[in-house]
């Protein structure tokens, strides 16, 4: 198997091992907490937590790379982060709300994992686009190519929610709100829509998980599934933190003999 050596550089750092392949409820999660969503007043920010844990919400393994963090204010323009930290278990940093509206806060990347048989022996490596036509054989014996997409994120509201922030980027898989995520209400059902490429991901598996469950005998996860356009229908346990999480495996990466593994995680506070 060969793999065409002309693409474009990749434009995002590659993530952390950890967040670039969808993983199994009881494996190692990627997640941003915020301190808050919902702000008003002036002078609002936000203290952001960012990790990759088993129990979620939780700090026991290792910070989250901010490699390919994004932050869109709610004019549509870009702004950066401030106080950037990180430490054993997790990354900080903080965002001052400035402007009036939704905020679209995400860490986001893309990387290539390659595996293949080099004189009788076993090789695996993972990097960038650009790296992979320096390090990888061209004719490799059994090459094999996945190309891994992640995203993950929380929405931030100061004041009244607006959704410029909001409309979809149509790469990868993606989450775009029909509920306003700064207007979850315990008790009412919300819906979002699942696109990956800018599509409606049809009868695609998503995962709803309350946040402490630590202290849970069980996870108490949900498990619900988007209709044919994409749609999925969330009824809250309750208030608090949620991790809402999807992926998908397909061979649509847009590059040639290349499998793709795409997915998507968000953080959302629902009030009581």
């Amino acid at each position: 198997m060969m793999l065409s050596r002309t693409f474009p550089a990749c434009r995002r750092l590659l993530l952390a091992a950890a967040l670039l392949l969808p993983l199994p409820a009881s494996a190692h999660r990627g997640w941003m907490l915020p301190s808050a969503t919902v702000l008003s007043g002036d002078n609002s920010w936000v203290t952001v937590d960012a990790a990759v844990s088993n129990d979620l919400f939780y700090f026991e393994h290792v910070p989250m790379g901010l490699e390919g963090l994004a932050i869109t204010a709610p004019d549509g323009s870009r702004m950066e982060a401030e106080n950037l930290a990180r430490g054993h278990y997790r990354s900080t940093f903080d965002i001052q709300l400035k402007q009036p509206g939704t905020y679209r806060v995400a860490v986001a990347g893309d990387g290539l994992m390659a595996s293949w048989r080099e004189n009788g022996q076993p090789r695996r490596w993972r990097g960038t686009r650009e790296a992979f036509a320096r390090e990888v054989p061209a004719k490799a014996e059994g090459l094999r190519v996945t190309l891994g997409q992640r995203r993950v994120e929380f929405f931030a509201t100061r004041g009244k929610p607006t959704d410029r922030a909001l409309q979809p980027l149509n790469v990868g898989l993606e989450l775009v709100p029909v509920t306003h995520p700064n207007d979850l209400v315990a008790g009412e059902p919300a819906q979002f829509r699942l696109l990956l490429d800018g599509k409606p991901a049809a009868g695609l598996e998503v995962s709803v998980i309350a946040g402490g469950r630590r202290y849970r005998d069980a996870e108490q996860e949900m498990t619900l599934k988007t209709d044919p356009a994409g749609l999925v229908e969330v009824k809250w346990q309750g208030p608090g933190m949620y991790w809402l999480n999807a992926s998908v495996r397909d061979g649509n990466s847009g590059l040639p003999n290349v499998e793709r593994n795409a997915s998507y995680a968000a953080t959302l506070e629902v009030l009581p």
